[in-house]
């Protein structure tokens, strides 16, 4: 005996609201990748960047979204609503805090369509490995001297929060205030607040549970001995 195929509960042909809605939004999330809106830096929107074969949501950090490599959290694609944190934090967004992230990376404006092309979208945790380093910093402290040539007194870092390496660039600061060009005769002693050079890790020293205006001291001392 034949049975007639026949879609549930639908008359054949015809296509469910909820199908409808599925369609549009894959159709949406084509257009969105094939005319993605430019990302520009500064302007602090969500980007849209690539992790394997996965697209995720890359909050910019305020202050540290100029130039060709910025920070960014990979944060869940529903941020904003109540549940996602949990979500997100499940699935090992919120561990991963901030990361570098090379602009050239970045697909575009991240838009609501990107989605569905999540990890959060798949219920998969983040990978340890999501090709971008952790957004470190440092504290440089140099002197210059009046032909224009410079040299580093000290390299403090790594710092894992921007605030904290501000705070301490400030500390120093105040430390040199009113005798930058005295600390050393025939130099100018500058210090600010960087991005940890990891490739020089060698000549950085850890500022944590450390007197950084005692290193200051000492590296003023070994430079005028």
């Amino acid at each position: 005996m034949k049975h007639p195929f026949r879609r549930c509960s639908h008359t054949p042909g015809t296509v469910s609201p909820e199908d409808q809605a599925a369609i549009d939004q894959f159709r949406a999330m084509l257009t969105d990748l094939r005319n993605p809106l430019p990302w520009t830096p500064g302007q602090g929107q969500d980007a849209a960047v690539r992790v394997g074969p996965f697209i995720e949501r890359a909050h910019p950090r305020p202050g540290d979204d100029h130039g060709t490599v910025i920070a960014v959290a990979l944060v869940h694609p529903d941020t904003g609503h109540a549940a996602a944190y949990l979500h997100g934090h499940q699935l090992g967004y919120t561990r991963k805090g901030w990361l570098r992230c090379e602009t050239t990376a970045i697909l575009g404006i991240w838009q609501p369509a990107y989605a569905m092309l999540t990890h959060a979208a798949a219920n998969q945790p983040l990978p340890d490995d999501v090709g971008m380093d952790p957004a470190r910093y440092g504290v440089h402290v140099e002197a210059h001297r009046a032909d224009g040539t410079s040299y580093p007194l000290l390299r403090l870092g790594p710092y894992f929060q921007t605030w904290v390496a501000a705070h301490d660039a400030d500390q120093l600061n105040t430390e040199l205030a009113g005798r930058t060009a005295t600390v050393i005769p025939g130099a100018t002693v500058t210090v600010k607040d960087t991005l940890f050079d990891i490739s020089d890790h060698d000549s950085y020293t850890d500022p944590y549970l450390t007197d950084i205006a005692a290193l200051l001291a000492d590296a003023v001392e070994g430079a005028t001995a």
